[in-house]
C-alpha cells in the first residue's frame, strides 16, 4: 500500500509501560539510530522509584521520552506527539503529557480487566473504548498477541516470546519514522550472539512490527525527519554519567596520574562506577567499598599516595562523606566528588531528579571547610565540568565537588568528540627534594596558594598528616587561634583564587544588557535556553547566562547581573542559588522553583518570562 510520508522538523515520542516491558531499551535502541541519522536529540528516562514495582501499576511505570529533529534540540520535549503505551497505567500516567491530536499506540493486551484494576480505573472502563480519546489518533494492536503468532515455531515459551514484545514495538515505529533496523539487529547480534534462539526471535518480532506497520489496513501516516545540521565532526551518543567517566580518565591521561574511583553503588551515580570498570587499558582502578565512608576515605589515600582520587555519589551519601571531605581540605590534597543529585531528604526520591544539594556542595560540612563546586549543564558537558574539575584539584591541590543530577546523568545528546590536543593542559608536579634550604615546608605555597604535592617515601619529604589544624607552612599541629583564624583565611583565599584561572561569565542568548536576565545552573539549560529563544521570537527584551562555575563565581558575574533590571532563576529547589545571589550582589533576583522530581518544560519558564515581561 502507498502511503504518503510527511516531513517534520522534530518529533517527541515517550514510551511507557510496566518496568519490564524494555521501554528503556526500547527509546534507548530508537535514540541510537535517530543518532546515527544524525538527528539531534534530547532524552529523558524516567524510571519507577522501586527495583521492581508491582506490575500493572501507576508506580511500576517506566518511560523513556526522546526529543528528536532535523533542528537544534535542547530538551527532551514539552509534549510529546507519539505516546507508545503497554498498560492502562502507563496510559493513565502519560496521557496529560500528549498533545492535544497526538498519536497514541497501544497494547490492546494490557487493557484487560486486570490491567485496568492495578491501574485504580474502578469502572473497569478502558480509555480505548469509552470515548474518552476523541481528538487523538489512536493506534491498537494487541502486541502480545501479534508477538506471539510470529514465533509460534520458536519454540521458546510465552514468558520468553513476551519480553520480544518492545522489538515489535520499535520495528513499527521504524516504519512510522523511516528509518531502517541495521543497528538495531547489530545490537541484538552483539547481545544475544551466544543465544541463537533468543537472537533469531528478537530479529523476527521487530521485522514483524516494520512488516505489520507497513502492510495493515488502516490509514496510517508515514513521516521523515532529516538529519540537522550539527558542526562536522565524529559525534557519538553520550549520556551524563558515560561522559562523567570520560571526562575523568582524560584528565587522568592530560595528568599523567593513574586513576583511582573508589565509590558505594547508590542511584543515579552508580553508571560512572560500571563505566569507569570498562577502561583498565588507561591505568583506572575502581574499588566498590563497603560504605560511603570507606570509599572516600579510600581515595584520600589514593589522593596522598600521588592519584588523581575520585568518588561519587549522591546526596545521602554525599552526606556521609561529610567529614572526610573536611579532611581532604585540612590535609589540602587534591580529590574530586561527584554528586550526581537526586531527590531528598534522606531516601526521598531516589530514581528522579533535584537541585536541592547546591548548599550542600558549598556550606554543607562543619568548620569553615571551602572547596571549589562546579556543575555541568548537559549530558555531554559532563565530560567538560568534571575536566575542570580535575584540574581546579591538581592545581590547586583541593578537594573539589562536580555537580551532575538524575536528568543529565540518564539523558542523552550528540556529542562530538574532542581532540586530546584540545583539551587544556593539567600540569603536576611531585616535590622531590627540600623547599626550604635544608628544611622540607610541607605547607608553603606558591602563586596559587597551593601547596607542594610530596608523595609517601620520597627521601627527606616525610611529613605530618591528620585533621587538626596546621601550623602555617611547617604543617605541625597548632592550637595557636591567630594561627588558627590565619589558615582558615588562607584556604578560603586559595579557593576564590581558582576565579583568576577560569573563563569569565558569558550570556548564551540575547544582549549583555537589557530587561531581564533568566540566570540557571546544572540542568536547567536547556529548558532556559528553549523558552528564552521563544520569548525573544515573541519580542521580549530577554538574555540568558547559566554558570558553570559556582565556588567561586566567575569574576565578572556581578558586572554580568547589573547589566539588567531583574534577574529570574529557576531551579529544581526550593530556591539555593537565589540565596547565595542574594547574599553575594544585594539584587532582588525572583525565584521560579519545581521540586516534583521532573525537570522543567520551557513552556514553564516562557511563561514566567511573559508574566513578568508583559
Amino acid at each position: 500500500m502507498e502511503r504518503k510520508t510527511d516531513v517534520l522538523d522534530n518529533v517527541t515520542i515517550k514510551f511507557a509501560g510496566d518496568s519490564g516491558d524494555g521501554m528503556q531499551l526500547t527509546g534507548t535502541q530508537f535514540t541510537n539510530t535517530a543518532a546515527l541519522f544524525g538527528n539531534d536529540l534530547s532524552t529523558f528516562p524516567d524510571f519507577p522509584a522501586e527495583i521492581r514495582a508491582p506490575q500493572g501499576t501507576l508506580a511500576g511505570v517506566s518511560g523513556y521520552q526522546l526529543h528528536f529533529g532535523s533542528v537544534e534540540i535542547f530538551t527532551p520535549g514539552d509534549h510529546c506527539d507519539v505516546l507508545v503505551v503497554m498498560n492502562a497505567a502507563a496510559l493513565k500516567a502519560n496521557l496529560s503529557n500528549l498533545r492535544k491530536g497526538g498519536i497514541i499506540i497501544a497494547n490492546t493486551d494490557g487493557f484487560d480487566p486486570k490491567n485496568l484494576r492495578l491501574a485504580g480505573i474502578a469502572d473497569g472502563k478502558s480509555a480505548l473504548e469509552d470515548g474518552s480519546l476523541e481528538g487523538y489518533n489512536v493506534i491498537k494492536i494487541d502486541v502480545t498477541k501479534m508477538t506471539r503468532a510470529a514465533l509460534t515455531e520458536s519454540g521458546l515459551g510465552n514468558k520468553e516470546i513476551d519480553r520480544a514484545k518492545n522489538m515489535f514495538v520499535l520495528g513499527f515505529l521504524y516504519w512510522m519514522y523511516s528509518r531502517d533496523m541495521d543497528h538495531t539487529i547489530k545490537f541484538l547480534t552483539e547481545k544475544f550472539g551466544n543465544k541463537p534462539d533468543i537472537l533469531e526471535a528478537n530479529i523476527k518480532v521487530l521485522k514483524a512490527g516494520y512488516n505489520f506497520a507497513e502492510t495493515r489496513e488502516e490509514s496510517s501516516s508515514r513521516y521523515s525527519v532529516g538529519p540537522a545540521k550539527l558542526p562536522p565532526g565524529t559525534y557519538r551518543n553520550m549520556m551524563g554519567n558515560q561522559a562523567t567517566a570520560l571526562g575523568l580518565i582524560a584528565a587522568a591521561q592530560k595528568s599523567g596520574l593513574p586513576l583511582f574511583y573508589g565509590t558505594y553503588p547508590i542511584t543515579p551515580a552508580s553508571d560512572i562506577l560500571h563505566e569507569l570498570s570498562k577502561h583498565k587499558n588507561f591505568g583506572v582502578k575502581t574499588f566498590q567499598a563497603e560504605d560511603e565512608i570507606a570509599a572516600i576515605c579510600s581515595v584520600i589515600g589514593a589522593s596522598f599516595g600521588g592519584s588523581l582520587g575520585v568518588t561519587a555519589s549522591s546526596g545521602p551519601g554525599i552526606a556521609l562523606k561529610g567529614e572526610a571531605m573536611g579532611l581532604a581540605v585540612m590535609l589540602e590534597i587534591p580529590l574530586i566528588i561527584c554528586n550526581v543529585q537526586r531527590g531528598g531528604p534522606s531516601t526521598g526520591l531516589p530514581t528522579k531528579t533535584e537541585q536541592s544539594d547546591l548548599m550542600q556542595a558549598i556550606y554543607g560540612r562543619n568548620g569553615e571547610c571551602p572547596m571549589p563546586v562546579v556543575a555541568a549543564a548537559t549530558p555531554s558537558d559532563c565530560f567538560n565540568m568534571v575536566f575542570e574539575a580535575c584540574r581546579i584539584a591538581l592545581e590547586f591541590m583541593t578537594p573539589v565537588i562536580f555537580l551532575s543530577d538524575g536528568y543529565i546523568a540518564n539523558g542523552a545528546e550528540p556529542w562530538i568528540f574532542p581532540k586530546a590536543s584540545d583539551l587544556k593542559e593539567i600540569k603536576v608536579s611531585f616535590l622531590k627534594e627540600k623547599n626550604a634550604g635544608d628544611k622540607f615546608l610541607p605547607y608553603k605555597r606558591d602563586e596559587k596558594l597551593s601547596r607542594p604535592w610530596a608523595i609517601p617515601g620520597t627521601k627527606g619529604l616525610e611529613h605530618r598528616i591528620g585533621g587538626l589544624e596546621k601550623q602555617h607552612e611547617t604543617g605541625n599541629i597548632s592550637y595557636d587561634p591567630k594561627n588558627h583564624e590565619f589558615m582558615v583565611h588562607l584556604r578560603d583565599a586559595k579557593v576564590e583564587k581558582v576565579a583568576d584561572y577560569i573563563p569569565e561569565q558569558t550570556i548564551e542568548v540575547g544582549n549583555n544588557k537589557g530587561k531581564l536576565l533568566v540566570l540557571g545552573w546544572g540542568s536547567t539549560y536547556g529548558a532556559i535556553k528553549s523558552a528564552v529563544l521563544r520569548a525573544r521570537m515573541k519580542g521580549y527584551d530577554v538574555s540568558h547566562a547559566h554558570i558553570r562555575y559556582l565556588k567561586p563565581f566567575p569574576k565578572n558575574l556581578g558586572e554580568v547581573l547589573y547589566n539588567f533590571e531583574t534577574v529570574l532563576i529557576p531551579e529544581m529547589n526550593t530556591g539555593q542559588l537565589i540565596k547565595i545571589i542574594r547574599d553575594k550582589y544585594l539584587i532582588p533576583a525572583i525565584g521560579l522553583n519545581k521540586i516534583q522530581g521532573m525537570p522543567f518544560s520551557a513552556e514553564e519558564i516562557d511563561a514566567k518570562i511573559e508574566e513578568m515581561l508583559k
